[in-house]
């Protein structure tokens, strides 16, 4: 029998939660959001593009830890609990930052110096690739059922959080150091703050309960993860799916788009920072209205929107926001494009977790989303400075449109296997 928790005990869990997913996903970030200064630190040769190129493919590698982080930390998360995967996650990615933070420049200590970026971008990896899944699972175990896509939409709000956070405190250096101190050493200050919020992170969550759900689950059943994960491929298969179609708009709409607006419409970097940084806002704002929308018409139905959505709407946004010269001219078609991305981000974690059984439902959500990422997700910001080098810029629009195309096939194609998912335990 599931123990049930009070509105006080979900609450604590739900923000403690929380807290240790907004600090994890600000340390990913400041990756992207610091890149334009420290791209010529690590990769000192060629031009600006070419140096965005190099950090953009790390941060592809980077992804590419994440299918073996989600297998690792989600069986933890499976077999040991919840908080188990939480905890252990939040320390890699605690050591990933420090690393970045300390490490010397090229002209110092020559090759190591991507060298070391890479391992340290390869541990916050594997960080990230067991946290999705449990910050899911464990997001959507806790929540109440007639409320689930609420409550489990604060995982994204969290994790674009955690990029806002990162550009707050750019903006923050940005005002307080000159360009030249920023590219020099400034750039170090945000991956040691991350180091250090990780481990406050870690403590806040210590004190999260661990979900009914698992604990309800007899040790047998925490077992039969790999018999029971294999015997249901169209589960994992839909995963990756809504991940590769989701994740595409995601990455197009938070992380490239400082680079897109300095690259593409020529605004400063700062200009860029600043009002990217007022979009994420507006947009996690928005997520819980997005759950509670959910709650009353489904997950499969949010996913078809956001997919027609995206099919009609995505190059002309796009293009609008490359136009653009001013405020006014690039803010609305920008919360346009994260309006249409919201109908799957917000509901992302949860429509995953409820297609699983409990024994292997962290894992299964792990590894299908890291995948799904490291494919796709990934490899977007590195898709799109291609496309802009070679002088082709625009049509980076139609392969963000061609993701939502996939998303609204797989939820089309799977929508019976969408529609019927729940949160239960299976023995």
């Amino acid at each position: 029998m599931i123990a049930q928790l009070n509105t006080r005990q979900r609450l604590r869990s739900i923000v403690s939660g929380s807290v240790g997913n907004l600090v994890e996903w600000y340390d990913w970030y400041a990756y992207t959001v610091l890149a334009l200064y420290f791209a010529p630190v690590f990769f000192p040769r060629g031009d600006a593009i070419a140096q965005q190129l190099d950090t953009a493919a790390i941060f592809a590698v980077g992804t590419l830890a994440r299918p073996l982080g989600g297998l690792w930390l989600g069986r933890l998360s499976d077999r040991k609990g919840r908080k188990a995967g939480l905890l252990a996650s939040i320390l890699l990615m605690c050591a990933g930052s420090l690393v970045i933070a300390l490490t010397p420049g090229a002209d110092r200590i020559g090759v190591a110096a991507p060298i070391i970026l890479v391992l340290a971008r390869l541990c916050q990896g594997l960080s990230v690739g067991g946290e999705f899944g449990a910050s899911a699972t464990y997001m959507s175990e806790i929540a109440s059922p007639k409320h689930r896509g609420f409550w489990a939409s604060f995982q994204y709000c969290t994790l674009a959080g955690g990029q806002i956070l990162a550009l707050g405190v750019l903006l923050i250096l940005q005002r307080l150091l000159t360009e030249a101190e920023l590219a020099a050493w400034g750039w170090r200050i945000p991956f040691a703050l991350g180091a250090v919020l990780a481990l406050v992170g870690m403590y806040v969550r210590r004190a999260a309960l661990e979900t009914p759900v698992f604990e309800a689950m007899v040790p047998e059943a925490r077992q039969k993860w790999a018999a029971t994960l294999l015997a249901q491929p169209g589960a994992l298969l839909t995963v990756i799916g809504i991940t590769a179609g989701g994740t595409i708009g995601f990455y197009s709409f938070t992380t490239y788009m400082q680079k897109y607006l300095v690259n593409a419409g020529h605004w400063t970097k700062v200009g860029a920072s600043e009002i990217v940084a007022v979009a994420l806002v507006l947009y996690v704002i928005a997520q819980p209205f997005y759950g509670a929308l959910s709650d009353r018409i489904g997950r499969l139905n949010m996913l078809l929107i956001c997919g027609v959505l995206g099919l009609v709407f995505t190059a002309p946004l796009m293009h609008a926001i490359a136009a653009a010269q001013t405020w006014q001219q690039a803010l609305p078609p920008m919360l346009g494009a994260l309006g249409v991305v919201s109908f799957v981000t917000a509901i992302s974690g949860l429509v995953k977790a409820e297609l699983f059984a409990a024994p292997e439902r962290a894992t299964g959500v792990a590894i299908g989303h890291s995948i799904g990422v490291a494919l796709f997700g990934g490899t977007t910001e590195w898709i799109a400075l291609q496309f802009a080098n070679a002088g082709h810029g625009p049509w980076f629009a139609w392969y963000v449109t061609a993701g939502f195309g996939a998303l609204l096939l797989v939820a089309i194609t799977q929508r019976a296997r969408i529609r019927r998912g729940g949160i239960e335990v299976s023995a």
